[in-house]
């Protein structure tokens, strides 16, 4: 949103409206992802003799790690299924309810225990539970899919679209940890009224689950009611989406997507892994299950510090340090929960530093980075792989975790009806080496991993796109990513011809005039303008074809086929998109004079680098002839520039 617009009463009901869907929409994940193994572990199999409730908890376990693992798979085609949708509510709202009231109506099944059919035919209840929890999955990850996915539709606006990502964030914190804070109070309370006793029942759960599925479907229809789809955007288009295998494979093509992803998913493993083990640390080992609410406090009060704090520290410590910080910071409180966990101080302490940690947002910057990196390299620009691979991380780790989390339940003797006083010395022993020293290990690792491979800092991506912008400039085909079939005349020898319009308001200059920090001119074959507005609109129809992560130039191709680099600025590289905002969606058809980026003329001059706007011709061996340019003379934006003939 463009700095001094005033909101409107509707974009403040379309934030807030957002912004609460995902409170019970991350919390019904929390249920579904941690809850439900914990109430397979200690009360579904009730009555049931001990060897057969372990087997089928063990094999309840390996069937949600498999179909976990399927997801991988599944989620992009999901995704086709959703974008291909065309209703007159749009294409994610259908989607959000109907995914929201499948999985409910199946998750409570589920915790029936599909009406305690364990007790009467568990062959039966295998097979049901698999059909049961493939359709559960999948119908959540249809709502799942829809939800994020809605986020460009909401606003054409990167910075618009930027809040909304971060209260969907921020409210998921408060549903995913405000789990943490009601569980143990929730489902003691209702097993209460139904047996006077005061524990962890069935029925407990149960509606501990219709609880949270209440507040998801509530989140879910404030969605659909108060944000309102925008269609004058072009989202997804057919040429725009990845499968999953040119997913792996542009990430195995381009090491600095795989090593980032490699210390994220050892992060995310430590986290996950402990993070679902913390309830049976306070029941099993402390044995003060009533106390496990402070470990949602203390992670919604960390969680709400740490987003805010990454932009303000970032701007003084590199990202890999502040990866390292948070990696360290979770090696302390392992330590703390293996050798201090009397200790209620040290506990609480644990708790802080185990959530201290930047990691997702270290990793979702450097794979965003990675896209001009992979178009330098391997001539590959794949956006859609940033969007993927995060995602697709915590897929498998929430696989992995919901195998742990069954086996170490098992393995020490935490299922059932046991209680901390049925703890041995070998179970407290055999919970600590899964619960904690294999993530501690994990979390070491990942500082190895990304202070040792991964090379794509700040910097090291700044000189990326410069040599990126260079070879662009000189027409080397292999650094700019494919049109698809919108790229006109790429192949075609007969002559053309596409008027350009000024983009901008201001002074037109020779490029040959334009000289960077280290006196070097500006390469490639255009014209430039010394703006004196701080607007950019289209400087004829055509398509954008990409943005730079850095937000400070993107390629537009003309419906004839003519491609253009529009360079916001000398330098602006090094800002890091501080102080632009672009109002298109990539891939998007735009036509002369629309209005496409706002960008700090002021913030650029104060920053120590030059405002003018570069606009070079990103095939120049295709161009002809160009009509002579009137430099020096004053411009005004959507006034005619030249005339450009090109093959």
């Amino acid at each position: 949103m463009a700095k001094g617009h005033k909101l409107t009463a509707k974009q403040w009901i379309s934030r807030a409206s957002f912004c609460f869907g995902n409170v019970g929409h991350s919390a019904f994940y929390g249920v579904m992802s941690t809850y439900f193994i914990i109430f397979v572990t200690g009360g579904m199999f009730n009555g049931l003799a001990k060897s057969v409730a372990d087997k089928l908890i063990g094999l309840i376990t390996g069937l949600i790690v498999a179909v976990r693992i399927l997801e991988l798979v599944i989620d992009p085609l999901l995704g086709n299924i959703v974008d291909n949708t065309k209703t007159r509510w749009g294409k994610f709202k259908p989607w959000i309810m109907i995914g929201n009231i499948v999985s409910i109506i199946l998750l409570l099944i589920l915790f029936t225990g599909i009406f305690g059919l364990a007790k009467v035919n568990w062959v039966l209840f295998a097979i049901l539970f698999v059909i049961i929890f493939i359709c559960f999955d999948i119908f959540y990850s249809f709502s799942d899919v829809s939800y994020w996915g809605m986020v460009p539709a909401l606003s054409e606006d990167s910075e618009e679209r930027g809040v909304y990502t971060s209260l969907g964030a921020f409210a998921g914190t408060i549903g995913w940890n405000g789990l943490t804070i009601i569980v143990v109070p929730v489902v003691t309370f209702f097993t209460y009224l139904a047996t006077g006793q005061h524990k962890e029942g069935p029925i407990g759960w149960f509606a501990f689950a219709a609880i949270v599925s209440l507040v998801a479907l509530l989140s879910a229809l404030a969605v659909c009611f108060g944000t309102k789809e925008k269609h004058n955007i072009i989202r997804n288009s057919a040429q725009d989406k990845t499968t999953i295998r040119e997913v792996f494979s542009a990430i195995f093509h381009n090491d600095q997507i795989l090593w980032p992803s490699l210390a994220y998913l050892l992060y995310s493993c430590a986290y996950v892994i402990t993070n679902g083990v913390l309830f049976y640390l306070y029941k099993f080992v402390i044995g003060k299950p009533g106390e496990f609410w402070i470990v949602g406090v203390i992670a919604t009060i960390i969680g709400f510090c740490t987003s805010p704090l990454f932009p303000i520290l970032n701007k003084y410590i590199p990202r890999k340090w502040l990866f390292t910080a948070g990696q360290v910071s979770m090696s302390l409180a392992y330590i703390i929960f293996i050798f201090f966990r009397s200790n209620v101080f040290m506990m609480d302490l644990g708790l802080v530093l185990f959530n201290i940690n930047f990691a997702q947002l270290v990793t979702v910057l450097t794979l965003t980075d990675a896209i001009e990196y992979g178009q330098l390299k391997n001539g590959q620009r794949n956006e859609a792989v940033v969007l993927a691979v995060r995602p697709m991380i915590d897929k498998l780790t929430g696989a992995i975790s919901n195998g742990l989390v069954g086996y170490i339940a098992i393995a020490a003797g935490m299922t059932g009806t046991a209680t901390a006083a049925d703890m041995t010395a070998h179970d407290i022993r055999t919970f600590d080496s899964m619960a904690f020293y294999i993530p501690l290990a994990f979390a070491i690792l990942a500082i190895v991993v990304f202070l040792t491979k991964v090379t794509l800092s700040e910097k090291k991506h700044a000189e990326v796109v410069e040599e990126l912008k260079d070879k662009l400039a000189a027409g080397d085909d292999s650094a700019a990513p494919s049109a698809g079939t919108d790229n006109v005349g790429a192949a075609d020898t007969t002559t053309k011809a596409t008027t350009i319009y000024a983009p901008v308001d201001g002074k037109l200059v020779p490029m040959k005039d334009v000289v960077d920090q280290d006196g070097e001119v500006f390469p490639g074959k255009g014209f430039a303008i010394q703006p004196t507005s701080n607007h950019i609109y289209a400087p004829f129809d055509g398509q954008i074809r990409f943005t730079f992560g850095t937000r400070h130039a993107f390629g537009i191709v003309s419906d004839d086929g003519l491609e253009l680099l529009v360079h916001i600025g000398v330098g602006t590289v090094n800002m890091r998109g501080e102080g632009f905002v672009s109002h298109y969606n990539d891939g998007q058809v735009v036509k002369k004079g629309e209005l496409l980026f706002d960008f700090d003329r002021q913030l650029i001059q104060n920053s120590g680098y030059q405002d003018t706007v570069v606009n070079f011709f990103t095939q120049p061996h295709r161009v002809e002839d160009v009509t002579p340019i009137d430099y020096g003379s004053d411009i005004k934006h959507g006034d005619q520039v030249t005339t450009v003939k090109f093959k």
